[in-house]
């Protein structure tokens, strides 16, 4: 058994909701198949990120995997310059608090209506700026890990940081 990055990004979403959900709604939010889903949340039941029990992601193990595996599993691949969607320190909620050199591009992922202009990014996966588009809460926890996986020293741990409040937050309702 391997983890896939659609597992993250199924459990991620599992994050921001409330309430009940099914197989089939996360698929039509995430702009997935209803079997990757399944599949994907069965891969994390296995790593210990999920519990199937109580339908919820086990925010512990799956904090521990983001802060300190996730550069290594799923490591950033940057390209050349683009228009998208900032992400990483550009994104809320870390562009609150940092703020890009003169002349240094902001990461972005590749989408051709785009707001900003930077350098490529490959999104965690490939349906994932099109959901972030739909969810708020989605599209800032996929910036905190995309600057996990593509920051720097500073970036990374601020995005540890407000990762550990929501995931604490979210525990706190649980």
């Amino acid at each position: 058994m391997q983890l896939k990055p659609q597992d993250i990004l199924v459990l991620l979403k599992l994050i921001g909701l409330e309430g009940d959900w099914s197989y089939r709604s996360l698929a039509q939010d995430l702009f997935m198949s209803t079997g990757e889903v399944h599949n994907a949340l069965d891969r994390a039941t296995r790593a210990q990120l999920f519990d199937s029990e109580q339908r919820r992601p086990r925010l512990q193990a799956l904090e521990e995997f983001l802060v300190h595996g996730i550069k290594y599993a799923f490591p950033a691949e940057r390209g050349s310059l683009t228009r998208g969607t900032p992400t990483a320190y550009a994104a809320p909620p870390l562009n609150e608090v940092i703020t890009a050199g003169e002349g240094e591009h902001p990461p972005v992922w590749p989408d051709p209506t785009g707001a900003a202009r930077g350098y490529k990014l490959e999104p965690l996966y490939d349906s994932a700026p099109k959901a972030a588009r739909k969810d708020k809460t989605l599209y800032e926890l996929l910036a905190l890990v995309d600057a996990i996986r593509d920051g720097r020293a500073r970036e990374r741990t601020l995005a540890a940081e407000y990762l550990h409040k929501r995931l604490k937050a979210k525990h706190a309702k649980a």
